[in-house]
């Protein structure tokens, strides 16, 4: 058992049933996080999101934006298992029928499946700091080759800023990711805009949000 699945059986994550998981964190920040990223959504298009976990921020979002982007379309995908059943599962409570089923998509793998599109928008939440460095590297290597120039790969999550001493909140969760996994923790936001310009991004925006969290946007060049 990987380490991420382990977080869900040491009990981090609770399961409403069989198949929707139910990550308590998702109902504290999907409203902060929908406020952010409302005037960053294109009109029309595909919305792909990253490592979606339980998949109730995307479900959530798809719901929200239904009537003023009616012609976006919103995509999940994880390397889990059960994580890709859980996307599916909240899909089918809220009748999201039109939702395209969750892809099988590990952001360090060498090559993504075919999406048949180019996304419009990359969306990843509380996946970096929660995974190796080389899944941040992969995540913009792709995004580089997915987006086109102007559209936005957005980030959520704690990060690390210099001059700017961790929250003891950040700081206790940064350790307890890196006493699980000694390759996990909270990414220096520094470090990340410097990956993202490498592979052809600039930053776009960056917003505080609530929990000492940032949401961060880059801008395919």
């Amino acid at each position: 058992m990987n380490n991420r699945m382990q977080l869900i059986v040491n009990g981090i994550f609770e399961a409403r049933d069989a198949e929707r998981l139910c990550f308590p964190a998702t109902e504290r920040n999907r409203e902060a996080i929908a406020f952010v990223l409302e005037p960053l959504l294109p009109q029309a298009g595909l919305v792909l999101e990253i490592a979606s976990g339980s998949g109730e921020h995307l479900c959530y979002l798809q719901q929200r934006f239904s009537s003023s982007h009616p012609d976006l379309r919103w995509r999940g995908s994880d390397p889990e298992p059960a994580h890709r059943a859980s996307i599916a599962a909240w899909a089918k409570h809220f009748g999201l029928a039109a939702m395209a089923a969750p892809l099988e998509l590990d952001a360090m793998a060498a090559h993504w499946p075919n999406l048949g599109e180019q996304p419009a928008l990359l969306l990843c939440i509380n996946m970096i700091h929660i995974a190796p460095w080389a899944a941040t590297e992969g995540l913009f290597a792709h995004g580089a080759q997915l987006l086109l120039p102007g559209n936005l790969l957005v980030l959520y999550g704690p990060f690390r800023e210099v001059g700017l001493p961790l929250s003891p909140s950040n700081q206790a969760f940064d350790n307890s990711l890196q006493e699980r996994d000694p390759s996990w923790g909270l990414r220096c936001l520094g470090e990340v805009s410097s990956l993202a310009q490498h592979h052809g991004f600039e930053l776009f925006g960056r917003w505080p949000m609530p929990a000492n969290n940032l949401t961060v946007a880059f801008q395919r060049c």
